[in-house]
């Protein structure tokens, strides 16, 4: 047996290190916060964060799809507002909640789709095809609502809207049961489907993914779908806590979402990310937003904060991937 070419032990530790290196930062996090501030690990605080890192954290799954693709979408913010005003305008139509939330997801699949269809068919860089769809959505918003808020009204169907964002069911806040299904049903998605295989197969290398025989085009419609599916559901979420739609809602909420997935390790380049890792990185984000309110930090400092981590982020992951 050729012992030379089996890896150290202080290179698998080293390496489990780096593929861990998320998870270990969200610790870290958490533990240091905690000696500076008393409030910070309390169940009121943990659910409060994780309330607020809902809408990030489901956008984020969408993203995470598109991106293992080699894709980005930089339309969900926009999105994620027109969604928001149509599903409160059929509210205050008195529209059954319900049939109002089913409503705002098929428009956000659709209009995920037509991204798909304009980069899949159209040959358009993801880049190009997602800057012109934010600018499309977001001016429709502002038509149809004529720039101002749209609120919900007040009536039993309201309440039951408003649930989806302020709700507790069991005593946890509903956006985080919301947050919990999305997490596990991509999960699955990912690791237990033959769709799952292909996203990451058409990420790694797409030439031999086309030469494969799978349908390269058709697995990018519904990644794309199932991004705008999703943009759209935090955009529910939104509308029920806020009690409104708000025409700007979601600017920057693509940012923040590109944030959690490369904080999580997916590669920006395609092909290598796990859905956890967005989880985690979508919390390191929660995490240290909440962090810097209780210690009274500066919003405008938070921003370089902010910028500093997830530039270290990638640097780290160019490090581990070389």
């Amino acid at each position: 047996m050729n012992t030379s070419q089996t890896p150290s032990p202080s290179r698998l530790n080293k390496e489990w290190l780096l593929e861990q290196k998320s998870l270990i930062a969200l610790i870290v996090l958490i533990i240091a916060v905690s000696f500076l501030s008393p409030n910070f690990f309390t169940v009121n605080n943990m659910f409060n964060i994780l309330q607020q890192t809902s809408v990030n954290a489901i956008i984020a799954v969408g993203m995470t799809l598109v991106i293992l693709t080699s894709g980005i979408d930089l339309s969900v913010g926009s999105l994620l507002a027109l969604t928001g005003a149509i599903a409160a305008s059929l509210v205050g139509l008195e529209i059954n909640a319900f049939v109002a939330i089913a409503a705002s997801l098929a428009l956000g699949a659709g209009v995920g789709a037509v991204t798909g269809v304009i980069v899949a068919k159209g040959k358009v860089q993801a880049f190009i095809a997602t800057l012109v769809m934010m600018l499309i959505l977001r001016g429709v918003t502002l038509q149809f609502s004529d720039g101002s808020p749209l609120n919900l009204g007040f009536s039993d169907n309201t309440d039951v809207f408003e649930w989806f964002g302020i709700g507790q069911p069991l005593g946890i806040p509903t956006p985080v049961w919301i947050m919990a299904i999305v997490f596990i049903a991509a999960w699955y998605l990912l690791n237990h489907t033959r769709m799952g295989r292909y996203i990451y197969a058409l990420g790694g290398n797409e030439p031999a993914t086309r030469l494969s025989g799978i349908s390269v085009d058709r697995v990018k419609i519904i990644v794309y779908s199932l991004c705008g599916l999703l943009a759209a559901l935090a955009g529910v979420i939104e509308v029920g806590r806020l009690s409104s739609a708000q025409p700007t809602a979601g600017g920057g909420y693509e940012l923040d979402a590109i944030a959690a997935v490369v904080l999580g390790g997916t590669s920006l380049a395609g092909g290598r990310g796990r859905i956890t890792g967005t989880l985690i990185g979508a919390l390191i984000l929660g995490f240290l937003s909440n962090a810097l309110n209780l210690l009274s930090i500066s919003s405008y400092f938070q921003m370089i904060v902010k910028g500093a981590v997830i530039l270290l982020a990638v640097l780290v992951d160019n490090k581990s991937s070389k």
